[in-house]
């Protein structure tokens, strides 16, 4: 052979260059799972000792697999005791008769074709099916007490320091909330949560040890002045009412109940009256748009509001593709219903399944924002607070507009067609049912 036969081309070259570049790549890549993997293991082996060192075991939150299906919570809904009722959307019937305190909505009227209501119809059971399977790893548990030391079971509350005849109707139907989710949640179940999840599932609650209260806070339902109500319970301020917006929300006054260490975390679980007040999710959700989209924010607008303008706007103007100002609220709930959303979910407008996680903990008091006050002065006298403290009524900000109630919602879901206000409702679905509220307005 001769020398200038010897020398390769530059193609030789390059293509052995690739493929020792392709075989390096390969070796690193091998190299990082193993190394991974090895990690893991020794995570493990961690856990596992953690787990026989004398308080109880890892996996006290696995429960039983079980697969549900929005078929399967009407046929169980429908057949359970008389005293427990499905929300009218889904037995057919005009009025919702489990909970009285609140009246039933009367359906606006929309005529369409019977072509166009079985495509509705289609539409609805097929996102009822991918919203109860998509979400159901994170929403329905139930956990079965041979396997766990988290508690089943409902305690009865402490009413010792109740001592006014006034607050009779007040527990009456706080005991039918209590039932209704208790049941619910009973009947439900579905893929386990590992405990590497505990932290996140309580990460909402905060902690006030004096008087042993553990408070999931659900946006847009009272959360400011209850935040307030626990800086004074802490002793951290005298009176509710000279305490600040940015105070509760940007201070760090508060401790959150995934501050602890598990056992910490374990301990506040089982023996604090841990408390949820949630709101119809239709009016939250209006009202979290009101306050986030309507009114300058320095956060909403350049994060949400120019993503939601660009991807749902056509033909946009530059001025709003910058600041992201001037949402519209239809385009608000395209980005909401949107599997491919441009940015994320906001705990304003998450559903409280996901923020509270209400069938895996066991909530003592289930207050809501339609009986705000009643419901948070009763539950003051319960766990002992000061008599002078009361729950203020007075509105965090935007105190000029007019609250969010039936009649503002109905004017924001004049701008949707009947298809997008049945989807909001799917959305939402298993709020609804767990907190046995009404039908919205479809």
């Amino acid at each position: 052979m001769q020398p200038s036969e010897m020398v390769m081309n530059p193609r030789q070259v390059f293509l052995s260059l690739l493929i020792f570049g392709v075989a390096g790549l390969l070796l690193f890549m091998y190299l990082q799972v193993w190394i991974e993997e090895q990690h893991t293991g020794r995570m493990e082996k961690k856990r596992e000792q953690k787990a026989s060192s004398g308080w109880g075991p890892v996996n006290y939150l696995q429960p039983a697999l079980r697969t549900m299906t929005a078929e399967k919570i009407q046929e169980h809904i429908t057949n359970q005791n008389s005293k427990f009722h499905m929300p009218e959307v889904l037995m057919g019937k005009k009025e919702n008769l489990l909970d009285p305190e609140r009246p039933t909505r009367n359906l606006t009227k929309i005529s369409v074709s019977q072509a166009g209501d079985q495509a509705l119809n289609k539409i609805t059971r097929s996102s009822i099916s991918k919203a109860v399977e998509k979400h159901r790893g994170t929403q329905m548990l139930s956990v079965k007490s041979s396997e766990t030391n988290w508690p089943l079971d409902i305690r009865p509350l402490n009413k010792s320091l109740v001592k006014d005849s006034k607050w009779k109707n007040t527990d009456e139907t706080q005991e039918k909330r209590r039932s209704f989710l208790q049941e619910f949640c009973r009947k439900y179940g579905a893929v386990s949560h590992r405990q590497s999840h505990l932290f996140h599932m309580v990460s909402r609650i905060y902690v006030e040890d004096k008087h042993k209260i553990l408070y999931c806070e659900v946006p847009k339902a009272g959360c400011s002045n209850w935040k307030r109500i626990l800086m004074v319970l802490n002793g951290l301020a005298s009176s509710a009412y000279n305490i600040s917006h940015d105070a509760v929300h940007y201070g760090k006054h508060l401790k959150k109940l995934d501050s602890f260490d598990l056992r910490g975390i374990y301990t506040r679980l089982n023996t604090y009256t841990k408390a949820v007040f949630v709101r119809d999710p239709m009016e939250r959700l209006v009202s979290a748009f009101r306050d986030k989209f309507e009114h300058p924010n320095s956060y909403y607008h350049p994060v949400f509001g120019k993503a939601i303008i660009k991807k749902y706007r056509p033909n946009a103007c530059e001025e709003a593709l910058n600041n992201g100002s001037g949402v519209k609220f239809k385009e608000f709930i395209h980005y909401l219903l949107d599997s491919h959303r441009p940015v994320g979910m906001d705990i304003h407008w998450e559903k409280v399944s996901k923020l509270c996680y209400p069938c895996l903990i066991n909530y003592d008091f289930v207050g809501k924002f339609e009986t705000l006050e009643e419901d948070a002065n009763y539950f003051l006298q319960m766990i002992g607070a000061p008599k002078e403290l009361k729950f203020p009524n007075f509105k965090d900000r935007h105190s000029s507009d007019k609250r969010t109630n039936a009649q503002v919602v109905r004017q924001y879901l004049k701008d949707l067609n009947r298809t997008e206000r049945q989807l909001i409702y799917d959305f939402y679905y298993l709020d609804y049912l767990m907190f046995n509220y009404t039908t919205p307005f479809l």
